[in-house]
Order: structure tokens, then C-alpha cells, then sequence
């Protein structure tokens, strides 16, 4: 299939007929001029030297290379290019808790906080690597297809909240279900989900969804957030905590337990996130073992490029034109004269 990347510079060529209107109303002008002045054979025997034909020539090899400048300017483009190149990029689909217990204050700013920042750290430091977002309290939703467009992972990452489900709770295995449903096709590239929760799981089935996804040839890695000894839960823009039925104080406590037997059962490895930067050095650590398998990768480029073809036939022409004398040349005909002579 042929194709001009830049179309627009198609349009100067609108210009090649203009100059040829105003080449051929300046020729007829200059014979008419001429017949003012006598007979047109008796001034032709007069101006020997002069040459309609090489004016004509030169005016057509300069349109010629016009012509050709315009189309490499337009840049075409012509069948496909394959490159060949090695990568060691992953797969890796984010399932954040959004439940209402991840506002706790025991991590600080807060769970939430803290997870969305090793996340926005995590993407910072990917190449090849694809990244999707998955939240769920209650139930869970895709909020950002697996992707290469960092920036917008940030974006997305950025604007989760509580707010985002109205079902509370904490579905983990309705997390861990749909993002092993959420990467691509390419069975080469290594595939892991990392969890991030509190470990307060309502719903149960956690465990089998992870073994589940062990058997796909999925890892999964669990992120604990918060503390073992718990929190209360704030109560946004109001200053008070959450309570319940008997208005006790909810304590939202990490249930590490939990969150290493969902790991173990997923092949993945449990990482206990506080305040200190420990956990963000082990994420990242277990990001680069998976991305160390290198895998050869074939890119096609859908269209290659063919406009040098064209500026070279466009210098060819102008060379041409610089070449060519409109006067008659002397010194050949002498020379063509003695060579017949002989």
C-alpha cells in the first residue's frame, strides 16, 4: 500500500501549471516583441546562438525537479519494515483496594495515599513494561486498560478514590479474577497481578482465585498495607471515625495472615508496606527477576520510507538544468564539425 506521510505539501504542486501558464505568456510575448523589430526568419538567421529548444528543455527539467522535491517533502511511503529487537518488559496489572478502611492513618498519609505513591514510583521506572489499573472495594472494575502510556496510567492512578464505589467491602478474588482477564494475548511476555489491601477480605474465594491464576502461568504478589495492631477509619472532611451499630470505633486491622497465603497460593511473594521505603525496594526487585527473561520482539513499522528516491531524482534534474546552457555551445559544434571532418 502507498501512502504520503505528509499529504498537505501535495497542494505546491498546483504551482507546476501556473508556472508553465506564465512561462508559455511570457514566450508569446517575447515573439511578438521580436516580430515588432522584422521578419522572424531574417532575426533567427541573426541570432544564431540562441536556442528556443534548450529554453524549453531547462524551463521542464526545473519543473521536473520541483515536482520531485514536492513528493519527497510529502514523504512517501511504501510496504512495511520489520525490526527485529530485544526486550525484558513485563506485564503487570495494578489491583488497588479502594474500600473505605484504606484511609486509615496507620501508613501515612494513608493507606491509600502511600500505595497510589509506590505505584506512581513503580511506573516511573518502567521501559517496555505494560501496566493496567484494576480498584475494587465491593466489587471491582477496570479503570485502566493494560497499556504502554505511562503518563496516563499517573492520570488514572491519580484520580482513584473511595468514592469511585458506592458497594463497600473488600472482594479480593473479584479483583484477582479480573485482572487475570485483563492482559493480552502474548503468551512470551511474563504476566503478574500485585494486590494491594488492608487484608480485610469480606468475600472469601481470594485463595482460589489466585491458584487460579497460578495455573495460567500468572504471578501474584500481594501488598499489605497498614498494621497488624490496626487503625480507625476517618470519616472524609469531617474529623470523626467510622462506628459501628453499637458505636464502637471501627479498628481496620492488616490481616497478614491472609495476604501471604493469597501470595503463596499465586506463586507470588507478599510484601509488608509501612513507612519506611523497604517495601518499594522489594517490589522493585521482584519487577526486575520477572523482567529479566529477555524475549526477542519483532516491531513492524506498517509503512517504510521511499522519499529519498525522490530527492535524488529531484537533485538529478536540477543538476541537469544547471548544466544545460540556453545558448548553443560553440565549442562542441566546432569540436563535432573536425571529428566529422576526419
Amino acid at each position: 500500500m502507498f501512502r504520503f506521510e505528509n499529504p498537505q505539501y501535495l497542494y505546491l504542486l498546483l504551482l507546476i501549471p501556473i508556472f508553465a501558464a506564465l512561462h508559455y505568456i511570457w514566450s508569446y510575448r517575447k515573439r511578438n516583441n521580436l516580430r515588432r523589430y522584422g521578419d522572424p526568419l531574417l532575426l533567427k538567421s541573426l541570432m544564431k546562438d540562441v536556442s528556443p529548444l534548450r529554453v524549453e528543455i531547462k524551463f521542464w527539467l526545473l519543473q521536473l525537479s520541483f515536482l520531485f522535491l514536492v513528493i519527497a517533502l510529502a514523504r512517501p511511503q511504501y510496504g512495511t519494515r520489520v525490526d527485529t529487537r530485544k526486550r525484558t518488559g513485563i506485564e503487570a496489572i495494578i489491583a488497588m483496594d479502594i474500600s473505605n478502611s484504606m484511609l486509615a492513618e496507620d501508613v501515612r498519609p494513608n493507606r491509600l495515599e502511600k500505595a497510589k505513591m509506590m505505584v506512581s514510583n513503580l511506573v516511573d521506572n518502567m521501559t517496555d513494561d505494560k501496566i493496567g489499573l484494576i480498584v475494587y472495594a465491593g466489587q471491582a472494575f477496570v479503570q485502566l486498560p493494560i497499556t504502554s502510556d505511562y503518563v496516563s496510567a499517573k492520570m488514572f492512578l491519580e484520580t482513584t478514590s473511595p468514592s469511585m464505589i458506592e458497594m463497600q467491602g473488600t472482594d479480593i478474588a473479584a479483583a484477582i479474577s479480573l485482572a487475570s482477564k485483563s492482559f493480552t494475548s502474548n503468551e512470551e511476555s511474563a504476566k503478574a497481578i500485585f494486590v494491594i489491601t488492608d487484608g480485610e477480605d469480606n468475600e472469601g474465594g481470594a485463595v482460589e482465585a489466585a491458584k487460579l491464576a497460578a495455573q495460567k502461568g500468572i504471578h501474584v504478589y500481594v501488598l499489605g498495607v497498614g498494621a497488624p495492631a490496626g487503625a480507625p477509619i476517618p470519616v472524609p472532611g469531617t474529623g470523626r471515625y467510622i462506628i459501628d451499630n453499637e458505636g464502637n470505633t471501627v479498628m481496620s486491622r492488616l490481616n497478614e495472615d491472609m495476604c501471604r497465603e493469597i501470595a503463596n497460593a499465586g506463586r507470588g511473594n507478599y510484601i509488608y508496606v509501612d513507612n519506611s521505603s523497604s517495601a518499594q525496594k522489594k517490589l522493585d526487585n521482584y519487577i526486575d527477576k520477572l523482567g529479566r527473561v529477555e524475549l526477542e520482539s519483532q516491531i513492524f513499522s506498517e509503512y517504510d520510507e521511499q522519499f529519498q528516491s525522490f530527492l535524488l531524482l529531484s537533485l538529478l534534474f536540477l543538476a541537469l538544468d544547471v548544466m544545460l546552457m540556453e545558448r548553443k555551445n560553440h565549442f562542441l559544434q566546432k569540436f563535432t564539425f573536425f571529428t566529422k571532418k576526419k
